[in-house]
């Protein structure tokens, strides 16, 4: 950030070297109220500028000076001396600060006015990260803008607007994870509230690389289409994979100023119309934008929602899979459920009528026996058992919060002799009950339940992968009288060691039986998770998992069985998550080196130096 020379009073100024021996030497190192100083002689001008790089912090000082331009040794970053301003965006301005010859003595004035802010300053250097793909800038630009108080909700407005506006292909990984890490912040340490802003931020910039922009479709010039309409428009353009139709159609129904839920029942209906599309990952998707819309502003629902039509219309069908067609066909069971096929819901209303409840009839309990049929072998079954649930007046949010359970349970008992790969397979499961059970909160969208049962058949798809199922340890199994701070470490040190992920499980359970308290389990968890390089799948799971296990705590899942069952539900999703981040720790964990310079760099300190990384 450059300071021009000014007129400055006295007491502003402090003398620093005399003109003969700077001419002499071509530059001196000095420090002047605490700030360094690199201080040069060049073609008859005395210029002043911080000593260390403000890309990595190296001494200035022993750079070089040719033509008008300072070039820092350790990375060839280059400088307009006289302001400041750098010619590589990857190293940020240095700062100058005025200088006075007075009676052959350089006076230099440590504590200029600074051009911006640290909030405009941090919030700038932001959107060049994001432009540019810059990690280190992404590090330095988050760590910088909550220093300075910004709320996290205005740089993650930034990045999700960059995210929808440069990425053609609509909605990715990268905007997922932002909208997980978005999710995370409350639950995390301040610091790493940070860690989880730079993931979203680098991983949204790394999407975009290379990327074609959006360009927009407009909504309609009229917003007088009845909403039913605009659903059924929208439904019909998805099916024949119209994107610029459906985009149109979803635009103008934002612009019509239908509410939030009537935009989630839209994009509900065109993500359930084939079941469990992309694995899984386009409801996720979905969801993710608009939990990401929730935190935010609403007021960008239109460009954000819009990012979603790309991946909805282009998305691969289960229907057209094998694994659901043979050897039993799964996709028959649904039509004959939804009412025909599986773009239906006559079925399902009919089932949600005869099980109408009025507002003086107890809510619906689920039977003993539902998580053991969800998780058995027989696929008629559960869809049966599903249909009856709902006959007795089960609703969207009952049934998807009892096949996110299921969901989770096959995670927590993933037989580690399988393939690697195949964590993946039950993760998408869970990670897409998940998004159902949040679309069932925001929604009671009959179409909803379309999601329930595709979920559900996709957990019992995945049933081999618990063969042998490990393992859940039961409340009160490990109660070993260890202190719980004790054991929150211990699990810790399993992801610094490969194999130990039937010990993470244990460990989790054991953190409960010791009194342990959920937040401070959530917080080490978060912390394991972002010191690490960690892919896409596993930043999902554990925000799916954190989300699961705080709503088993409400009230209102807490109707399922005794005490300790209803222990074991606000548990598994957490030993679950536990074992997925064993398998896949210990990482590189280059992303946390970048962070840990940033974090450095914005405190002052001598990157080049030896000292403390933490």
């Amino acid at each position: 950030m450059a300071t021009a020379d000014e007129d400055h009073s006295d007491t502003e100024f402090s003398p620093a070297v005399s003109l003969e021996a700077l001419e002499k030497a071509g530059r001196e190192l000095m420090s002047i109220d605490g700030t360094p100083l690199a201080i040069f002689a060049h073609d008859g001008e005395v210029r002043a500028v911080n000593n260390r790089c403000p890309h990595m912090g190296f001494p200035l000082v022993e750079g070089t000076v040719d033509d008008g331009i300072l070039t820092c040794h350790w990375h060839h970053a280059r400088f307009e001396l006289s302001c400041g301003d750098t010619f590589d965006p990857w190293a940020d301005d240095v700062q100058t600060y005025p200088v006075e010859i007075r009676d052959g003595t350089v006076y230099v004035n440590p504590n200029p006015e600074r051009d911006l802010p640290p909030a405009e300053h941090w919030a700038t250097r932001l959107e060049t990260g994001l432009e540019e793909n810059l990690r280190l800038v992404a590090a330095k630009s988050a760590i910088g803008l909550l220093d300075a108080g910004v709320e996290p909700e205005e740089p993650i407005g930034t990045t999700l607007a960059f995210g929808t506006q440069y990425r053609e292909s609509g909605w990715g990984s990268g905007l997922t994870i932002l909208g997980c890490m978005t999710n995370l912040l409350d639950d995390v340490e301040p610091e790493d509230r940070k860690r989880a802003l730079y993931t979203g931020v680098r991983h949204v910039a790394d999407d975009c690389a290379g990327e074609p922009p959006s360009f927009d479709q407009p909504a309609f010039d009229t917003t007088e289409v009845t909403f039913s309409r605009l659903k059924s428009w929208f439904r019909d353009c998805v099916e024949v994979r119209d994107a610029d139709g459906a985009e149109r159609c979803l635009r103008t129904a934002v612009a019509a100023d239908y509410s939030a839920a009537e935009i989630a029942e839209l994009v509900v209906a065109g993500a359930t119309d084939h079941p469990y599309l992309s694995n899984g990952h386009v409801l996720d998707f979905a969801n993710k934008a608009f939990e990401s819309l929730e935190r935010t502003d609403w007021e960008h629902a239109e460009t954000t929602l819009a990012a979603l039509v790309e991946p909805l219309v282009t998305a691969a069908r289960s229907d057209e899979r094998s694994s659901w067609r043979q050897p039993i066909d799964l996709v028959a069971l649904l039509e004959d459920t939804y009412g025909g096929s599986v773009t239906e819901t006559s079925g399902l209303e009919s089932l949600a009528a005869a099980g109408g409840k009025t507002d003086t009839d107890e809510p619906w309990t689920p039977p003993t026996d539902l998580q053991e049929t969800l998780l058995g072998d027989d696929p008629e079954a559960i869809v049966d058992a599903l249909a009856e649930a709902i006959r007795q007046g089960a609703t969207t949010e009952d049934l998807a919060g009892e096949v996110a359970h299921a969901a989770a349970t096959r995670v927590a008992q993933f037989g580690t002799a399988n393939e690697f790969s195949d964590w993946n397979t039950v993760h998408h499961t869970f990670s897409y009950a998940n998004a159902v059970h949040q679309f069932a909160r925001r929604t009671d969208a009959v179409e909803t339940y379309r999601g329930v049962f595709d979920g559900a058949l996709s957990v019992y798809l995945d049933r081999f992968l618990n063969t042998p199922p490990a393992p859940i340890p039961a409340p009160g199994e490990n109660d070993t009288g260890r202190d719980p701070d004790a054991v929150r470490q211990a699990v810790l040190e399993t992801f610094d060691a490969e194999g130990e992920v039937n010990e993470a499980g244990r460990l989790v359970s054991e953190f409960f039986d010791c009194g342990g308290d959920t937040a401070d389990l959530r917080r080490t968890l978060g912390h394991g998770l972002l010191r690490e390089d960690a892919g896409f799948h596993t930043l999902q799971n554990v925000e799916a998992a954190f989300r699961q296990a705080e709503l088993a705590a409400d009230s209102s899942a807490g109707q399922v069985g005794d005490g300790d069952a209803r222990e074991q539900r606000q548990r598994v999703p957490l030993i679950a998550t536990a074992r997925y981040l064993a398998a896949h720790f210990p990482t590189r964990r280059e992303a946390e080196q970048t962070f840990t310079i940033a974090a450095r760099l914005n405190r002052g300190e001598a990157i080049h130096e030896a000292g403390d990384s933490n």
